[in-house]
């Protein structure tokens, strides 16, 4: 059942709260009365309201936490709420205390019962002359048959024969005047600030919201913002950081020394000198050996087509390919030379030696390929983090945007090296993530936002753009999109503060009350008056100050 609400303002008689029931169109009446409840603290004035409610056909119910006139409803019969929302009720009446005290005072009791007895007694004062220079003589004529101050009703008169009469002073009569005066401007400036100056109110209205959720599905991440490209500004966030892990060398190898000799070349295949370069490889019973310096060979001689002598060479020093005894040899050894026909040869007379044997662990290339898929495997949440709390309070990560972009591999020591105890594999690794500024996503909700409220006149009290989420990130060849969703978005009536303003500037408490509850989407008002004089709300906006709590519907 619908209710009207009447606001009672302190200089509304009871013929003008009357009339306001009376016109009421609904059969329910609540009467919110001011702090200072005035008319209604008259227990007459509820009944004849009472009275003139029933006859209309209608139900009061008084709106008031006031003790006083819940008594008073009481009495009268009138149903009272502690507010608006809650449920009407009768109110008791509070049971008086009965003093049980003495209320009866005794004559005997009372001073005069011994006064009287002392009522002979007089003082007879002689009429005084009106020659002022003759009064204090007259004075001392007075005949006293008993001195008044025994009846504590005045001083003695021997006290009064020591004063003298006095002439009003003038000049005190002219301070007087003129501090009168200095107060009565005061109060008249004080009367024109209260009036004008002092008066302003603070009102506040709580008003109804909804709380909407808002998607927005493949926003672009460009260099600039558009919300009518549905494209918002996003900037990258990089660090580069060594990554490591040590492994264990799986391969072996014979790290001893080599074998090293003297040799010899021999040439049966020209009748020209040669000469034999430094590195041409020599071998026997595959195993090879290295010369260290040039050789000139000398030409070889022939009788009937064949070679009758050899042309030699020098000594040359050679030193075996790899490290073993089994690179030592005997003496008198004759050995291949690459790169040359079989005609050419070389021989050791001392053979060679010196070869010994020391197998050690050394890296192999898939000891690398292991210890790569380790590092790759290593946790990267805490570079993650850093990147995060890079940012500045208004950009915001997108996390799926994080990657991990690994450089070149170094093994230290390399492959085929020798391991003393670990190996260990480098890489210098870059760490990005991709972030949005919050003021630019900003634009892109609130054009989204824009959409639902376009025909119902409401307007956007927050965007939450402080609860939104980014996910779907994905990044092709063509574009970079995200999708944006946040669900503590919040729409409420479009209330202007400075149409408000004009609207109750001038209006009594009541009325502006009143219209200002009748603006749809408002649930409550709350106005608060600068000083306890004030009733009626300022004509200077400025001295109107207007506060919005949001209230989710």
């Amino acid at each position: 059942m619908n209710k009207d609400v009447i606001y009672i303002d302190t200089e509304d008689d009871i013929t003008a709260i009357i009339g306001k029931v009376k016109e009421s169109k609904e059969r329910i009446v609540a009467l919110v009365p001011p702090k200072r409840i005035g008319i209604l603290q008259s227990a007459v004035n509820l009944r004849l309201l009472a009275k003139m409610a029933d006859k209309s056909n209608k139900r009061l119910v008084l709106v008031t936490n006031n003790k006083a006139l819940i008594n008073l409803s009481a009495v009268a019969k009138i149903p009272i709420a502690r507010s608006l929302q809650s449920k009407p009720e009768m109110a008791e009446i509070d049971i008086l205390e009965i003093d049980e005290g003495e209320d009866v005072i005794e004559g005997e009791q009372l001073p005069v019962g011994e006064l009287m007895k002392t009522a002979d007694e007089r003082v007879e004062i002689k009429s005084l002359p009106t020659n002022k220079e003759s009064v204090a003589d007259a004075i001392n004529d007075i005949d006293v048959e008993s001195d008044s101050s025994k009846f504590g009703i005045g001083p003695k008169v021997s006290e009064l024969k020591k004063n003298k009469i006095k002439v009003p002073d003038f000049n005190r009569f002219r301070k007087i005047l003129f501090a009168s005066i200095a107060g009565a401007i005061c109060l008249i400036i004080f009367f024109v600030w209260a009036i004008i100056y002092a008066p302003a109110a603070n009102v506040i209205i709580t008003a109804k919201t909804s709380t909407e959720s808002v998607k927005i599905d493949n926003v672009i991440l460009g260099t600039e913002t558009d919300a009518a490209k549905n494209t918002v500004k996003a900037t990258q966030k990089t660090l580069t950081q060594d990554l490591s892990v040590t492994f264990t060398a799986t391969g072996a190898k014979n790290t001893g020394n080599k074998a090293t000799g003297i040799v010899i070349f021999s040439n049966c295949d020209t009748s020209d000198p040669l000469t034999i370069s430094a590195g041409t490889v020599i071998k026997q019973n595959g195993y090879s050996y290295v010369t260290q310096a040039d050789a000139e060979v000398g030409a070889a001689k022939f009788v009937n087509a064949h070679c009758s002598l050899a042309g030699t060479s020098s000594e040359v020093a050679v030193t075996a390919d790899s490290a073993g005894v089994a690179y030592n040899t005997s003496t008198g050894v004759e050995f291949t030379v690459s790169g040359f026909g079989s005609d050419i040869t070389a021989y050791s007379d001392g053979g060679i030696t010196k070869g010994t044997d020391k197998i050690s662990a050394v890296v192999t290339a898939d000891d690398i390929t292991k210890a790569t898929e380790a590092l790759k495997k290593l946790s990267t949440d805490s570079y993650k983090q850093q990147l995060t709390n890079g940012l500045t309070a208004d950009e915001l990560a997108i996390a799926e945007s994080y990657s991990v972009k690994y450089g070149d591999v170094v093994s230290t020591p390399l492959v085929g090296e020798e391991v003393a105890d670990k190996a260990t594999l480098k890489s210098s690794t870059v760490f990005t993530i991709s972030a949005i500024a919050k003021s630019d996503l900003q634009t892109i909700l609130d054009n989204e936002l824009d959409k639902k409220i376009t025909d119902n006149g409401n307007k956007i009290y927050s965007d939450g753009i402080d609860d939104v989420t980014l996910s779907g990130y994905l990044s092709t060849d063509k574009s970079v999109t995200v999708d944006a969703y946040t669900k503590t978005a919040k729409i409420g009536p479009n209330i202007d503060e400075a149409k408000i303003k004009e609207l109750i500037k001038g209006k009594k408490f009541g009325d502006a009350q009143s219209i200002l509850s009748g603006i749809p989407g408002v649930n409550d008002v709350q106005i608060n008056f600068s000083y306890f004089w004030v009733t009626t709300m300022p004509d200077n906006v400025d001295k109107i100050d207007v506060q919005f709590i949001l209230q989710d519907a």
